[in-house]
């Protein structure tokens, strides 16, 4: 039987939320794998987050009222399939959230606004270009915005060295 410390703590583990930035870089799959692995290892749910960016200038309200519905549409098919992905590996739905605007802004909007999440989970851009925009803007001059812990997943991992580290 689990002493009362381990069962103190049992919920607050439950309680985690690993937020994902779903976005269209291929280092989105190492990210989101990472965390569903962490949520279902260690307890826990994965938050899918994409965000659009707003659109320029439209000449026509319509066609900019039928632009933002297409990609409303197109990022709720995009997380509707990552949330199976997520489902088969934690055996719980994951949270959808969509948002218009900036990507960091929205980020760090939801981070301050949302206190279910707990760990933001961003893999690193693979190459020599850096590790990404959104990790500099969160390591650099906006990391005293970030109220949660971020945790960075190296680009390279292939699923064995995933399941190794979680």
């Amino acid at each position: 039987m689990p002493d009362t410390e381990e069962r103190a703590a049992a919920p607050g583990k439950r309680d985690r939320v690993f937020l994902v930035v779903v976005d269209d870089s291929p280092e989105r799959e190492i990210s989101l794998r990472y965390a569903a692995l962490r949520a279902r290892k260690g307890g826990g749910r994965v938050a899918l987050l994409r965000v659009i960016e707003p659109l320029g200038q439209v000449e026509w309200a319509g066609v900019g009222a039928m632009m933002a519905e297409e990609a409303r549409e197109e990022a709720e098919k995009m997380l509707s399939g990552l949330a199976t992905r997520v489902q088969e590996i934690t055996g719980g739905m994951p949270i959808l959230l969509i948002r218009e605007g900036d990507p960091r802004d929205e980020l760090l909007a939801l981070v301050e606004e949302d206190p279910r999440i707990s760990i933001l989970v961003l893999a690193a851009a693979a190459g020599s270009g850096g590790p990404g925009p959104l990790i500099s803007a969160l390591t650099g001059r906006y990391a005293h915005r970030l109220r949660v812990p971020m945790t960075i997943v190296p680009a390279g991992l292939d699923e064995r060295e995933l399941d190794r580290v979680t």
